[in-house]
């Protein structure tokens, strides 16, 4: 998509760019309502057309064959740690991040009208979200825990059943995607939990003002390799936000590293450390620079 061409200037949460707002879609896993969509609210808009996929597959590759303009997924939460999955298809897909957004992440009991809390036998939810509901949830141990595969799939799923002894842990927002009502909000265990998404384009413009950059890389099988690696940000005064490590799929016992940075690739220092990378490692996949997510604690609201 060229920005030249549109006509509207939209100022998202984490960017300025012009473009033909008709013509933006964004592609997210689960069902309407679920977290991942509140992300695609966040950062573009709340007037932003959506389309849900069943799995992150798809939705890769719906940005890949141009069935949608971008995605948005998320890649790490703070209480259970990164979406591996998610690593793995952003190693596998030549997708560019250009974004990331950050959603705090607040669970709600929801059933149909006219039950309540005594009426509740069973309790549907995403396996994640009925771990960060466990205090909660052991407040009431003669419900029947159901796991299911999104929390705005359970949302949909309750009130299609029209049952009164079923509930869902969702999204405040899926309660009203899908007519129900909320019986307790807030009953996650954990009040500082978030999620970080990023935003996947095909063919993405420069980002304005980029100040953080995501790459993946692997060490060649050698003492001091990592510590080599890590040296080529570090002599440059580069600060490293996020580092771990993830098993090769198709080989066994070898690791590749994904880590962010603060900087641009346009910027000559952060250009220089890659390419240091590059000549001292196995391999380097820069998945882009854009700019950090600001003000999403102010904005928990």
């Amino acid at each position: 998509m060229s920005p030249g061409k549109g006509r509207n200037t939209y100022i998202g949460v984490r960017w300025t760019i012009t473009l033909e707002r008709e013509n933006l879609v964004v592609a997210f896993q689960g069902e309407k309502g679920a977290y991942s969509e509140d992300a695609c609210f966040r950062y573009f808009g709340n007037d932003v057309r959506t389309k849900p996929y069943p799995d992150f597959k798809t939705t890769f590759e719906a940005v890949e064959q141009d069935a949608v303009t971008h995605a948005i997924v998320p890649v790490e939460n703070s209480l259970e740690g990164s979406v591996t999955q998610v690593n793995d298809l952003l190693l596998d897909h030549d997708l560019t991040v250009s974004g990331e957004a950050i959603v705090p992440v607040k669970h709600c009991l929801m059933v149909n009208s006219g039950a309540g809390l005594a009426s509740v036998k069973e309790v549907l939810s995403h396996p994640q979200a009925l771990g960060q509901c466990r205090k909660f949830l052991q407040n009431h141990p003669d419900w029947h825990v159901i796991p299911t595969y999104d929390t705005a799939g359970s949302a949909r799923a309750v009130s299609e059943s029209k049952r009164l002894d079923q509930a869902a842990i969702a999204s405040r927002r899926a309660a009203s995607v899908y007519g129900l009502e909320i019986l307790k909000e807030d009953i996650q265990s954990e009040a500082f939990n978030y999620t970080r998404f990023f935003v996947l384009e095909k063919n993405p413009v420069p980002v304005p003002d980029a100040d953080k950059t995501s790459i993946v890389f692997a060490t060649k099988n050698v003492p001091g390799a990592l510590h080599r690696a890590m040296g080529e940000l570090a002599s440059r005064g580069i600060n490293l936000t996020k580092l771990e490590s993830r098993p090769r799929r198709n080989k066994a016992w070898v690791y590749v590293f994904y880590a962010d940075f603060d900087g641009s690739m346009d910027d000559p220092d952060c250009h220089a450390a890659v390419g240091g990378l590059l000549k001292s490692g196995a391999f380097v996949k820069v998945l882009g620079s854009y700019k950090k997510a600001s003000g999403w604690m102010e904005n928990n609201e």
